[in-house]
Order: C-alpha cells, then sequence, then structure tokens
C-alpha cells in the first residue's frame, strides 16, 4: 500500500485539531501548545520521510525481485542436465545419487538436520558425504 501524503497530512491536522482543544479545555498555556504543535509537526515529518523512503525501497525491490529469475533445482537429474562443463558433469556421475540429492536439498535452502530427516541419515554422516564432495570438486577445480 503506497504512502499518500495528502491524506496522512488531513489526519493529523484533524488529530493536532481535537488535542488542542482538550489541551485548552485543560487550560494548559499557548506557548506550551505551540511548542508540543512544533514537535508533533517534527515527528509527522520524519514518518512521512520513512514512509515515503520506505514505499521508495519497496518499488526498488520489487523491480529487482522481477528481474532475476533464481534457478531452482528440484532434483538431481535436472541438476546434471543443467551443466553445460563436461569435465564437471563427468566428476560428478562419479558421485553417489544419495550425495547429489543431499546436495540438491542443500541448494535449495534445506538445513542439515531437514535433510538428515528426509535422507534417514545423521547429520554427521550428512556432513561426511558433503566432505567428500567437496574435496572431489576441489581436484575438479585444481
Amino acid at each position: 500500500m503506497s504512502y499518500n501524503h495528502g491524506k496522512e497530512e488531513r489526519k493529523w491536522q484533524r488529530w493536532k485539531l481535537a488535542e488542542e482543544k482538550v489541551l485548552r479545555a485543560c487550560g494548559m498555556d499557548e506557548s506550551t501548545i505551540e511548542q508540543l504543535r512544533l514537535w508533533d509537526r517534527a515527528m509527522f515529518n520524519s514518518y512521512r520521510r520513512f514512509y515515503e523512503k520506505l514505499q521508495d525501497m519497496g518499488t526498488y525491490l520489487d523491480c529487482v525481485a522481477t528481474s532475476e529469475t533464481p534457478i531452482e533445482i528440484y532434483t538431481v537429474e535436472n541438476l546434471l542436465n543443467d551443466i553445460e562443463n563436461a569435465e564437471l558433469l563427468k566428476t560428478l556421475l562419479t558421485v553417489d545419487k544419495l550425495t547429489l540429492q543431499i546436495s540438491v536439498l542443500k541448494m535449495n535452502g534445506y538445513s542439515t538436520n531437514e535433510i538428515a530427516v528426509l535422507v534417514h541419515l545423521s547429520a554427521d554422516a550428512i556432513y561426511k558425504r558433503i566432505a567428500v564432495l567437496k574435496k572431489k570438486l576441489k581436484k575438479f577445480q585444481g
């Protein structure tokens, strides 16, 4: 929802007039009411700037989110099909399917504990398989 300055200004004016009416009825002097008005106005302007910047940031984030389409890999087959480097593909084909499934789940944002439950292994076994895969990929890199 966008910030409507005119609407918020009118709402603030109505609130402020009602508050000042109550303050005058209670016997508060005009100089104190004026100081309170100036302070409230400064707070209103501060909030206005914040919400305008927030609106701008939301628009920016919406543009960024629509401009980049993240690649989501849901299966091992999708992962292997998306690899264009023949040497990397050859290296990954030497890894067992369960380790590849673990890496796909990790790339999709699952925690190690969640993966352990899904594949019926301990968290330590998951860490070990990831370490072995990293070691193979390091050999591939250099």
